[in-house]
């Protein structure tokens, strides 16, 4: 059993809330109890951020500050196995997974932001003046503050430092709220930040739930400069509420049901590969996973054939044996959510490919596991079709033309990610300009360029983050106007 703490001002401290369970998704057992923060432990950890703002930490330099982030990243890497152990612990995903995505790519992105924070520049104008001596215009980037961040469960230290590496990188302090589903890695990372000598109150966690708990404190806290949030478009829709008091930004990146659009001149060896993760990559807690997918007729049958295949072919077990490749979903309320679609889909007459049901494992009987699952025939009113399900499973429709498949995609109020397979470069692009959505990939998914702007239109977030586009959150620009 392992007892988490909020960290708030360098030290690990009990909260005045009531505590919970951590539970290991791949059997449900209790392995840890986590400390909730209340309102006092809230407004401690916000005034510990605001302190550290006037201390030594927001009379660093860029360079002393960056200096720190690659210490960050080196800390993280030298106790690699404790955060992998601890990842897998709180999420049940695979060692194969968590080891190559979540913690090097968590380290990583301290070094991503120290390099960008180096380069980042402002602009300058001379202007004229009536009486000819001119004048010259220049922009500050100032760090905005102190930064609520609200993290999920899903890629929990790698999302959570892709959110506090530029905040940090841009002079501001943190208060985090990790998931309350996975709450270990956000707390291990204090141990390092004291270890590599960050200043007390830049980076504080609060564990807790949402609304009437450290979630809602948190954001409707009146010290807080900036929010940023990834999650589900409910809870964006209830942090921007918050933020309206006190004209507070936000950062939301938010739901979507991505569609894939494959037409029938797709390398299909390639694209199944591609497009197996896309649908049940992470057990499809991933948000920027496939749902739906859209198949030229010509290709229909022998993609779906294809794709039934890859679905039957994940192994399932132990998350810390090598060759496990499917760990079980997050919780049982999200097993209860998932399978519940799962129903729905028989229930409207869905033609089952693979899957639909829940694996029987030995040793593991408790765990929140269910069967990657690809069905067909559905309209595009079934809620299956149209609502985010957030698990292993995607429904494939064939289509005729290029416009009827931009118009299936684009029948959604979410714009988070698709991708597109053909080998039409013209075709690649034409799609990729009439798709609604933040980011798409051609041939390929997940494949990312941290420097390049991420997020989602309509339902499924505002702003952008990564490189550049990181830094205009995490910045107030300031003008500054000399007379010559």
């Amino acid at each position: 059993m392992t007892k988490f703490l909020n960290f708030i001002d360098g030290a690990f401290v009990a909260g005045s809330g009531e505590a919970f369970e951590n539970r290991f998704p791949t059997t449900g057992e209790v392995i840890g109890e986590v400390s909730a923060a209340g309102k006092a432990e809230v407004d401690a950890a916000v005034g510990a951020a605001r302190a550290a703002l006037a201390g030594p930490w927001g009379r660093m330099s860029v360079a002393e500050r960056v200096g720190l982030l690659r210490k960050l990243a080196d800390g993280i890497n030298a106790r690699f196995d404790e955060f992998l152990a601890a990842e897998i612990r709180d999420t049940g995903k695979p060692h194969s997974i968590a080891s190559h995505i979540d913690i090097p790519r968590g380290a990583a992105n301290f070094n991503v932001f120290a390099d960008q924070i180096l380069t980042a520049s402002t602009e300058t104008f001379e202007m004229a003046t009536p009486d000819g001596a001119g004048a010259l215009n220049y922009a500050l980037r100032v760090p905005r503050g102190v930064i609520a961040v609200i993290c999920p469960w899903n890629l929990p230290l790698l999302l959570m430092t892709w959110k506090v590496a530029p905040a940090l990188a841009c002079g501001n302090t943190v208060v985090v709220k990790p998931s309350e589903e996975t709450p270990a890695t956000a707390t291990l990372l204090g141990e390092v930040m004291n270890a590599v000598g960050i200043p007390r109150g830049v980076y504080n966690v609060v564990h807790g739930q949402g609304p009437g708990a450290a979630g809602e404190f948190l954001t409707t806290h009146p010290d807080v400069d900036g929010i940023t949030f990834t999650g589900e478009t409910r809870t964006g829709e209830a942090i921007m509420r918050a933020a309206a008091a006190g004209v507070r930004p936000v950062s939301l990146e938010l739901g979507g049901k991505n569609a894939g659009i494959i037409f029938d001149d797709a390398d299909l060896e390639a694209t199944l590969e591609g497009i197996g993760r896309a649908c049940f990559a992470n057990t499809g807690q991933v948000c920027l996973g496939t749902e739906r997918l859209y198949v030229q007729r010509g290709i229909f049958d022998r993609l779906v054939e294809g794709l039934a295949a890859k679905a039957r072919s994940y192994r399932f077990g132990d998350p810390f044996d090598p060759a496990t490749t499917m760990g079980p979903l997050i919780s049982a309320e999200h097993r209860e959510k998932v399978l519940s679609y799962y129903a729905k889909a028989r229930a409207d007459g869905a033609t089952l490919l693979a899957g639909g049901g829940v694996p029987e494992l030995q040793g593991f009987e408790g765990g929140y596991w269910v069967e990657p699952t690809v069905w067909t025939g559905l309209p595009e009113t079934s809620p299956v079709v149209s609502e985010e399900i957030f698990g292993p499973c995607t429904h494939v429709t064939p289509f005729d033309s290029e416009e009827e498949a931009l118009m299936l995609a684009n029948d959604s109020p979410y714009g988070l990610a698709t991708s597109i397979w053909t080998t039409n470069l013209s075709r690649a692009h034409r799609v990729a300009r009439g798709i609604e959505v933040g980011i798409v990939w051609v041939n390929c998914w997940f494949l990312r360029d941290l420097r390049t702007p991420f997020g989602g239109a309509k339902a499924s977030g505002i702003g952008r983050e990564g490189g550049l586009h990181s830094l205009e959150f995490y910045t107030e620009l300031r003008n500054v106007c000399v007379k010559l």
